[in-house]
């Protein structure tokens, strides 16, 4: 989505006949807020956490999940994206009732039947690992010690029961850093989803690949992307198809220009079988965060992180809703950005939402207010 002076925010697009009924959440990631929207782009509720909310999933019963903000010192790690200091749990007031602290967890989490949580995780490399790391670039104020992925499985008391370490089950020959990217770190994984049989879906953004994992064993035992996928994000499992769904960000797809597209794969047949990409080809492109959620109806939720564009578009890749997040925060490393981590949609009859009071009323004052100047944003 181009940049403009003037662009328009907030609904911009809305075929009610089309769209798949629901609840959109979403959190611009430098904010203290997660703000739930209906099909006509009103806000419905809010959560604040004066930690920060960049990352957040609803809960059965309406409590939300969240990541907060980096936190001020990790050895460096907090400097990388996806950085978060704690995993909270909030009810639906805002109050805290769980939280989970460690400041070198990042980008993903997923709450497990038994109530322990699956969290991404940093470690530093052991002796012996960091020199046969193939491809990336060094740069004088990496440190000196390279960082990698680790899954934690905490219960709630906020020990570690389980923990996967990336660099015993990675490969030095197929797991290459792009040529273009960081040495700080091997793999930057930036999603974990969760299979019916319990083993775990990640996207490792620095080598383009997505692999599933038998965290029983500790085995990678499938892999795919390099050569055709360009640092995606988000790659979840569809549950009804057996099929793998991701956003394939592109901004170092090679002989081509920059662009994003939403790929849905079989994994079985290692074929793409639906993807979406704009019309006009640098229209849709966000070089980070970013995801993708297939809904209901079949259509699939788009989050366009970059630019605070979110959509939804028809299996036929039609448009029928589009959202733009009015949120403009400062990022230390962007500057000013409405960025959005991800969006996901909810019906109302969802665990997550059945019985609740969305009506927008309680809202629309606000929200004017924030239109009009009277009221900045990040001080409601």
């Amino acid at each position: 989505m181009a940049w403009i002076r003037n662009r328009p925010v907030g609904l911009v697009y809305s075929d009610p006949t089309q769209l798949s009924p629901g609840y959109t959440l979403f959190c611009p990631v430098r904010g203290n807020r997660a703000t739930l929207l209906d099909e006509a782009g009103r806000v419905v509720w809010r959560w604040h956490h004066p930690d920060g909310i960049q990352h957040a999933h609803l809960l059965p019963g309406g409590s939300l999940l969240i990541q907060t903000q980096p936190p001020d010192d990790a050895e460096g790690a907090e400097q990388i994206g996806g950085s978060a200091a704690a995993l909270v749990e909030l009810d639906w007031d805002s109050n805290v009732v769980w939280r989970y602290d460690n400041p070198y967890q990042h980008h993903d989490y997923r709450r497990l039947p038994n109530g322990h949580h699956l969290v991404l995780g940093w470690r530093k490399l052991p002796d012996g690992v960091q020199e046969q790391i193939r491809g990336g670039f060094s740069d004088p104020e990496d440190p000196e010690r390279m960082w990698g992925d680790v899954v934690l499985e905490v219960d709630r008391a906020g020990r570690t029961v389980h923990e996967w370490r990336s660099w015993e089950h990675l490969s030095y020959d197929e797991d290459v850093i792009c040529p273009l990217e960081s040495h700080k770190e091997w793999t930057h994984a930036n999603s974990i989803d969760v299979l019916p049989d319990g083993r775990w879906l990640l996207s490792f953004r620095l080598t383009s690949t997505i692999a599933i994992v038998d965290p029983a064993r500790g085995a990678i035992v499938w892999r795919w992307g390099p050569e055709e996928l360009s640092h995606q994000h988000a790659a979840t499992w569809l549950a009804e198809s057996g099929h793998i769904l991701l956003f394939d960000n592109g901004c170092h797809r090679r002989g081509m220009p920059s662009f994003s597209r939403v790929v849905e794969l079989d994994p079985e047949r290692r074929d793409v079988v639906w993807s979406y990409r704009a019309d006009v080809v640098l229209a849709f492109y966000s070089f980070m965060i970013s995801g993708a959620d297939r809904l209901p109806n079949g259509n699939t939720l788009v989050t366009e992180g970059a630019t605070g564009r979110i959509f939804e578009v028809t299996p036929a890749r039609d448009t029928v809703w589009e959202y733009v997040s009015p949120f403009t925060l400062v990022d230390r490393r962007f500057g000013p950005t409405p960025a959005v981590f991800r969006a996901h949609r909810y019906t109302a009859e969802s665990p997550e939402l059945s019985g609740r009071d969305l009506r927008p009323g309680r809202y629309e004052e606000l929200e004017r207010r924030i239109a009009a100047g009277a009221l900045p944003v990040g001080e409601e």
